[in-house]
């Protein structure tokens, strides 16, 4: 497995577990989240909040993960929204995109 790929599985993961906290979210109605950080690094479980709507529009693009400012991966991601809390990355062209697409939910 190449270092890519283990980071986009790793991103995977956290997203899955996102997607489970958004899931409680709407069944209980809730207007924010508090959610995983999706960064490649296994060991990571920091959390921040985020809103459900900003986190169900960062969902409709596979290549997008959430994560804490200072966790990115810059040789596999660019940065694409900084907000205080948390950045959105996007996996860049070829494998890292590859990984997160056939990996979404």
């Amino acid at each position: 497995m190449t270092r890519e790929e283990r980071i986009g599985l790793n991103e995977a993961l956290f997203r899955e577990v996102n997607e489970r906290i958004d899931a409680l979210g709407d069944k209980f109605d809730t207007p924010g989240l508090e959610i995983v950080c999706e960064c490649g690094e296994l060991d990571c479980s920091e959390r921040f909040e985020m809103d459900a709507a900003a986190y169900q529009e960062m969902r409709s693009d596979d290549r997008l993960f959430a994560l804490i400012p200072g966790h990115e991966t810059p040789d596999v991601e660019d940065v694409v929204q900084e907000t205080p809390g948390y950045f959105i990355v996007r996996k860049h062209s070829g494998r890292p995109a590859e990984v997160a697409e056939q990996t979404a939910p």
